[in-house]
């Protein structure tokens, strides 16, 4: 076996609120849910972001009536954002600039957002997106904080 490292890589936050927008527009907002970066490399595929869609929606990080992390976030109706964000895939471990090199490329990245977009309904009817691509702004509330790192 050949260890190629993690594949699709995310960062969820628990939030109250939070929203995306592009050139001044707001393009994507959630209430009480899941805010989710995510980073595509060059090796992920379809069934990738089926892991990572079924991580994120799966993944216990909501309060139950104890005060302990064990519901998620299908479990309270909650809404997930999904934005893309290509610098989390980045090589930082040597010099002062970080390298890409595992990056999906646009066409690639691309596409695989479009599939997550489309996938993203199967897990919530609450499915907010950025623009891959594009310069966002992403506003938020984090809930916590709670914050996590995820690889599938």
């Amino acid at each position: 076996l050949t260890y190629k490292g993690p594949l699709m890589i995310s960062v969820i936050q628990r939030v109250t609120q939070a929203s995306v927008t592009v050139d001044q527009v707001e393009i994507g907002q959630i209430d009480q849910g899941i805010l989710a970066f995510i980073g595509i490399e060059t090796t992920d595929t379809q069934a990738t972001v089926h892991t990572m869609l079924e991580k994120i929606a799966n993944y216990r990080i909501f309060s139950d009536n104890d005060g302990k992390m064990n519901l998620s976030v299908t479990a309270i109706h909650g809404g997930i954002l999904l934005v893309p964000q290509f610098t989390l895939v980045a090589d930082t471990s040597k010099g002062r600039r970080p390298s890409f090199a595992k990056a999906a490329s646009p066409k690639h990245g691309g596409i695989l957002f479009d599939y997550i977009k489309e996938q993203a309904h199967n897990y919530t009817n609450k499915a907010a997106f950025g623009k891959f691509g594009a310069n966002m702004q992403v506003s938020l509330t984090n809930d916590g904080p709670v914050t996590f790192i995820l690889n599938c």
